[in-house]
């Protein structure tokens, strides 16, 4: 079966424009998380990462979401050198929400009912670029991004094309906001990924694009090794209190990567900082036989960008590989699980030759991902 290479990326956040920015300032020890009082999302204060409100000029024809997708895309075509308008390239555009906040501003009709619709957005985007193939739209809740990885992933090793473009976005809104809210589901705090004290999420606004590629560009391009998804069929908001049903992703990425559990030298976790996901990831690792292992959790540093997550935690993985660095978890102070997990406190440095990256969202989704160095 093919192998699948990414050979260029780009993470565009409040913290920065490029992957090197954003990987630069996360070794600095910066979090884009900072406390909002924006009567436009919420009566009451809150913890967030975001853009500021200047960041985005008034697009007659590009939404904040579509420009964010632009401005990520730009960057990677430019590093990877493909050229998007031949057919054996198409894109994949991830999101949980995309255009929703559009409902806050406009009155409803037949118009804003098509605008807001992901396939929209993503026709305008393909467009801009060039693209010749119809883009493909993932939207499964939070495990969107590592999805649009998953499935650019099988559609090289199908044949069908050679180079896949997978980009992701969320912004924040009042109705993605109060929706979070509704659940009781933000943290009062910067969010506390496994701590004792963690009581919940901190949202965050990004998006994020990979090129994969049947071909790899540089010596140093990281593959894709294997990838899966399950569902726990248990309830429509709260996770599996078990972890099962994500150890099930993990294994069986395991196996299509041709890997064991010991050789996976960290795990770049979902780690929303509730009650719930916390403690069902932690069980899920500890079934996968992973508990030893590194892990960190990137969302003291983003918030939860939602259908961008598993895009950007996965860039920032891909880079901790090789740079044979490890982010820590920030936020995390003592465990708060019930079974044992090696929350990575610290900038650890090694020698990194294959990850694991894990996503869950509403729905009881999960998703996994194991990437690593092709040369070895």
């Amino acid at each position: 079966m093919a192998g699948v290479y990414i050979i260029a990326d780009n993470i565009f956040s409040p913290i920065g424009k490029t992957t090197a920015q954003n990987f630069e300032r996360l070794k600095s020890g910066v979090s884009g998380i900072n406390k909002h009082s924006d009567p436009n999302l919420a009566d009451d204060s809150f913890y967030a990462s975001l853009f500021a409100a200047n960041a985005f000029k008034d697009n007659e024809k590009y939404t904040k979401f579509e420009q964010l997708l632009i401005a990520s895309i730009r960057d990677t075509v430019i590093n990877s050198g493909i050229d998007v308008s031949k057919p054996n390239t198409i894109l994949i555009v991830s999101s949980t929400k995309g255009n929703i906040g559009l409902l806050e501003t406009e009155s409803y009709s037949s118009v804003l009912q098509k605008r807001i619709a992901l396939n929209t957005s993503s026709k305008l985007v393909g467009e801009h670029f060039g693209f010749v193939n119809e883009p493909i739209v993932v939207s499964n809740a939070c495990v969107s991004g590592i999805m649009g990885i998953i499935t650019g992933m099988r559609l090289i090793q199908s044949g069908q094309f050679e180079n896949v473009i997978v980009s992701g976005a969320d912004v924040i809104t009042k109705f993605i906001l109060s929706g979070f809210q509704s659940f009781q589901a933000i943290s009062s705090t910067p969010c506390k990924p496994f701590d004792k004290n963690r009581n919940g999420i901190s949202l965050g606004e990004g998006a994020a694009t990979v090129v994969l590629s049947s071909k790899f560009k540089n010596k140093t391009d990281i593959q894709v090794l294997g990838c899966a998804v399950s569902n726990d069929a248990n309830h429509i908001s709260a996770p599996s209190r078990t972890g099962y049903e994500l150890s099930l992703a993990i294994e069986s990425t395991l196996k299509q990567a041709n890997l064991f559990s010991r050789d996976i030298d960290f795990i770049s976790a979902h780690g929303t900082a509730t009650i719930y996901n916390d403690e069902m990831e932690a069980k899920a690792i500890n079934l996968s036989n992973l508990k030893n292992i590194p892990v960190n959790s990137l969302k003291g540093y983003y918030g939860h960008t939602l259908g961008a997550a598993g895009l950007i935690e996965s860039i920032i993985s891909i880079h901790s590989l090789k740079e044979n660095i490890l982010i820590p978890t920030i936020g995390f102070e003592e465990i708060g699980v019930s079974v044992p997990v090696n929350v990575c406190t610290k900038f650890i440095y090694g020698n990194y030759n294959n990850c694991l990256k894990t996503a869950s969202g509403f729905g009881g989704c999960n998703a996994a991902v194991a990437f690593g160095n092709h040369r070895n």
